[in-house]
């Protein structure tokens, strides 16, 4: 069994959404003064490789700890679409892929692979992020599939703050997981994927450990 690690590292220099705080570890107790080691972190519950839930801009959507597991552990579908600076992910992009791969079927689970991650240390990361457009926000929520990911910050355009991708699939409950990595070390189209969420109560997401096999 392979596994690839589908995660960013969490610490001090992760750059964070514009807005969003800095992660922090502060160190709590030492072992030659304590006995033992312990540190207190302070982070966004969107910090880095995530899960958003739909309470995150639905109301009355699901809170993190109201997901069921088995959402979390599930077959997905590798979508390669290379995609620079503000350029969307189309409704045409899905459907060409569809018809080389078959019709994404309800409860499927898609993880959109742009490449865009490895800019994560340049400025212009949270700015000009790729991202789905609102048709194919639309199509992918009226299939009721399980999860949407993508290895970028947002499943927004960087440049659009209305969050309109965000609002679609969120209100259907469709599951968000943004800030992937490595991506490119999965071979083939289908592999199992794994991201667990922190159970934390009434939360609107949290960091994840997310895992190819």
């Amino acid at each position: 069994m392979r596994l690839i690690d589908l995660t960013l590292k969490i610490s001090p220099q992760l750059p964070s959404f514009p807005g969003s705080p800095q992660p922090q570890f502060i160190t709590w107790a030492k072992n030659k003064v304590d006995g033992y080691n312990l540190e207190l972190i302070f982070l966004s519950s969107h910090s880095g490789t995530h899960i958003d839930a739909p309470f995150h801009f639905i109301d009355k959507g699901l809170k993190i700890d109201q997901i069921p597991l088995e959402r979390f552990v599930c077959d997905a579908i590798l979508f390669r679409t290379k995609k620079e600076s503000n350029q969307s992910i189309t409704k045409n992009d899905i459907i060409k892929f569809e018809k080389k791969h078959g019709k994404i079927l309800h409860n499927s689970t898609i993880i959109f692979a742009t490449g865009w991650y490895k800019n994560l240390p340049k400025k212009d990361y949270f700015e000009n992020n790729p991202g789905l457009s609102i048709n194919a926000a639309r199509y992918l929520a009226a299939k009721r599939i399980n999860l949407v990911g993508i290895d970028s910050p947002s499943i927004d355009l960087g440049k659009d703050s209305n969050f309109p991708a965000h609002h679609i699939l969120l209100s259907k409950d469709v599951l968000i997981v943004e800030n992937l990595c490595n991506l490119e070390k999965i071979s083939g189209v289908y592999f199992k994927l794994i991201v667990l969420p922190l159970k934390l109560g009434g939360a609107t997401g949290s960091p994840v450990r997310a895992i190819a096999i």
